[in-house]
């Protein structure tokens, strides 16, 4: 095993629970951890005291974390949390290991930090590997129990925790296979599991949910340490693109981008300490805040250094400038875009946010040189307007000057006036456009998907992002036209404009989705029929109850159907989805009698072209269409039962070869005076073995059962067809078998049939299929008296070549 310096190991945590905040930092810098963005990996591991952990990772990994000296004594050897740079694995790979479990420094009361630690890792982690003796597994009071049970336990204090990857390591292995250890393990895992106190929330929630289980076995290090390392070696591979679909931690969530990853973990530390739930969500968007808050604070700082603005600045106060308005924006978007590639995977919400405060502030800092060329492009253009104005007062009669300048310079103002509106409300027009366009496509597709997929909630879902998406669009909006100048009033109904806009997209999407209802319908019934929970073809064996499939498969259509009837964009409560059930779920559309009309049809809910407090304008579906509907959805998925209920009838019979059972009581009763007559004669009992020998030997050769499968008719034709060869066949093969038992065997014929013996590799197919009550084996004597056993089928060519010669 062969270590490398460039491993950059650091003691993250000391044992009393100090963060090494300088070492940290060292570390990011010497191993530019923060240019990786989202492509890093981390991997800690745990375990019992003295387990091996630090060797594993050493070999694994070509770190050089202190091992324990095995000459001294099993002691201590890691204290609080050490890392280091995995190397020559890609991508960049951190290794984190803990102090481990159960040790005797720290007593049996002292649990504190290994529940910190545990806690610490399953926050930052991707991959955790869990090292375990192999003589541990099944063992109710072993060293892994407490562990796991520490490990779930804490993990129910992350509000919502990450996918973490859990790699256990048997070590130690013994001679029983992985594959009969690992079930052992993994049952041990969901008791454990099973017995964790877990929040209401998660009450019911699959281990899969929060961790992927993987299991892998080692053996030992210091009794074959050449097999042990070749083994490593094969699970280092495992690490390789570890963060890439399929990888081990292919399937990860809730990243830090390395830029962050220094400032995370010690305020992940922090919290832990303090003794505090972990809400991860929001400790990635304070992580965001923080370091996109920096980000554009360095970028500001540069740009107020930049040699290139600094000469733009200093040239400005001279005079005019060539180009000035392009040089500055080319400057400005520079810096704006070197912030976006620094703080691109940070929450996107805190990312946006920063970046207007950026723009904000490198505005105002430009603002004062911007001013300065306009003012100095603008003297010029009203100093000429002024001579040509004081040009025209002096061609004017002496009796009107006064006047006639007021008419000129009251017509100047409407006009530029004028002009400053028409530019406004261009550009105006062309912003709303703007932002309508993004409300409109940040709601279709998802409003589609949501209608499509036809859940109980989906109104309260459209809701939600119809307020979150309308708000990034009028807070967005509201900074655009902030430089119009334009007063309250205005600026409230543009931005109402906008919501009611909002609302008209998803109420046109919803109305196109009603008309495409019954497709819809089809097709959620079609996938819940003819698929299972695993979404795999359903196969129709007849076990499968139809019943409740086409009941769950129809109420999941009338879900869909009650999610459409109407607009629900203003939280008000309906009774929709209960009176589509309470008459539809049945399957049927009762039709009211003639008695039942004369009465009224108030009996019959859907007999009204409204629904209970829901206004018109809210109404895409009205009861009696719904009715229409289902009773039309109804008839157009009846084929489909059909089909199925055809399908298990044909697998049945093709399955059952047992007569009915009135036949076969008739059977037992009819014919118990000829089954008196067998027992009376065991002759004729060995007749029937006889006969019922050669009639399974006929059923396998013929594979009757497999002629079958393709319907009664064609097995018949085939059967008649190959029954008289196939018993000629065998009776051939009988006669033959008796005529070798009576040839005499020379020893000369001995040995060639020996020889042949030994040559034949391939039985008979027909030999094969006899019982062996019908056929025996020969026995031949070789030159050095020992006896060797040939196949029946070998038997037979042995006698039918010695007849030849």
């Amino acid at each position: 095993m062969e270590q490398d310096q460039g491993c950059c190991g650091t003691q993250l945590i000391d044992g009393d629970g100090v963060f090494n905040v300088e070492g940290l930092d060292n570390f990011t810098k010497i191993t530019k951890l923060s240019q990786c963005g989202l492509s890093y990996a981390i991997v800690a591991i745990m375990g019992p005291q003295s387990s091996g952990k630090s060797t594993l990772m050493n070999h694994l990994f070509r770190t050089n974390f202190r091992e324990m000296d095995a000459i001294r004594g099993r002691s201590q050897t890691t204290k609080g949390i050490w890392m280091a740079k995995c190397v020559g694995i890609e991508p960049f790979t951190i290794a984190m290991d803990l102090e481990g479990t159960d040790g005797r420094e720290r007593g049996e009361d002292d649990t504190a930090f290994e529940k910190q630690s545990a806690l610490f890792a399953l926050a930052v982690a991707d991959i955790v590997m869990i090292n375990m003796w192999c003589h541990d597994i099944g063992r109710e009071q072993a060293a892994n129990k407490p562990l796991l049970k520490t490990v779930f336990s804490v993990m129910m204090r992350l509000f919502s925790p990450r996918k973490t990857t859990l790699l256990f390591v048997i070590r130690d292995r013994t001679k029983t296979p992985l594959e009969y250890l690992e079930p052992i393990l993994r049952e041990d895992i969901q008791k454990i599991w099973a017995a964790v106190a877990k929040p209401e929330a998660h009450k019911s929630t699959p281990l899969s949910e929060f961790f992927n289980v993987e299991v892998t076995a080692l053996p030992s290090y210091e009794e074959k340490e050449e097999q042990f390392e070749r083994e490593v070696a094969e699970l280092r591979q495992r690490f390789f693109h570890s963060i890439s679909p399929g990888g081990l931690a292919g399937d990860r969530r809730g990243v830090v981008p390395a830029s962050g990853f220094s400032f995370s973990a010690q305020q992940i530390w922090k919290i832990i300490k303090e003794n505090k739930d972990l809400d991860l969500p929001a400790h990635k968007v304070m992580v965001a805040t923080v370091r996109c808050e920096e980000i554009a604070n360095e970028k500001l700082s540069l740009l107020s250094s930049d040699q290139g603005w600094l000469a733009l600045e200093e040239a400005v106060q001279a005079g005019p400038v060539s180009g000035f308005g392009k040089k500055l924006s080319s400057i400005l978007e520079f810096y704006l875009s070197e912030y976006e590639n620094e703080a691109i995977y940070f929450d996107e919400g805190v990312r946006n946010a920063k970046q207007k405060q950026l723009e904000s502030r490198a505005l105002d800092a430009v603002h004062q040189a911007y001013e300065k060329d306009l003012l100095i492009l603008f003297v010029p253009v009203l100093n000429l307007v002024w001579l040509n104005l004081i040009k025209v007062v002096k061609m004017l009669p002496l009796d009107r000057p006064i006047g006639m300048l007021q008419n000129v310079r009251e017509k100047l103002c409407r006009d530029i006036e004028t002009h400053a509106a028409s530019v406004r409300s261009t550009k105006l027009t062309e912003i709303i456009a703007k932002y309508e366009k993004q409300i409109a496509d940040a709601l279709s597709g998802p409003v589609e998907a949501l209608f499509e997929a036809g859940e109980l909630d989906a109104w309260a879902s459209i809701r939600k992002l119809l307020k979150r998406e309308t708000e990034v669009a009028v807070s967005e909006f509201s900074t655009a036209v902030a430089s119009f100048e334009l007063d309250k009033p205005t600026i409230d109904t543009m931005v109402q404009n906008l919501r009611e806009y909002g609302r008209k997209v998803v109420e046109k999407n919803a109305r196109e989705e009603a008309g495409k209802v019954l497709i819809r319908m089809k097709d959620r019934f079609t996938m819940i029929f003819n698929h299972d929970n695993d979404s795999m073809p359903r196969v129709w064996t007849g076990k499968e109850d139809i019943r409740a499939i086409t009941k769950d498969a129809r109420s999941a259509s009338l879900k869909i159907l009650s999610t459409l009837a109407a607009i629900r964009l203003d939280e008000k409560s309906d009774n929709i989805e209960n009176v589509l059930f309470s008459s539809l779920s049945d399957g049927t559309v009762s039709v009211p009698s003639s008695k039942d009309r004369s009465i009224g049809a108030s009996s019959d809910s859907l007999a009204s072209s409204t629904w209970k407090e829901v206004s018109p304008k809210a109404t895409l579906l009205t009861p009696v269409q719904c009715k229409s509907l289902w009773r039309q959805f109804t008839a157009e998925t009846e084929y489909s039962v059909t089909q199925a209920i055809s399908a298990q009838e044909a697998h049945k019979q093709s399955n059952n070869w047992l007569p009915p059972p009135w036949a076969i009581v008739a059977m037992v009763v009819l014919g118990f005076n000829e089954f008196m007559v067998l027992l009376r004669n065991p002759l004729y009992l060995l007749v029937l073995f006889v006969v019922y020998l050669l009639s399974k030997a006929l059923w396998v050769q013929m594979d009757i059962t497999g002629e079958f499968r393709n319907g009664a008719l064609p097995g018949i034709l085939s059967i008649s067809s190959r029954l008289l060869p196939t018993v000629m066949n065998l009776l051939r093969r009988l006669a033959e078998e008796a005529q070798g038992r009576q040839a005499p065997e020379a020893p000369m014929q001995q040995s060639f049939s020996l020889q042949n013996s030994r040559n034949q590799t391939q039985p008979d197919p027909i030999s094969s299929t006899l019982p062996e009550s019908s056929v025996s084996s020969s026995c031949i004597s070789s030159t050095d008296n020992e006896a060797e056993y040939s196949s029946p089928n070998s038997t037979l060519r042995q006698s039918t070549k010695t007849s030849e010669e």
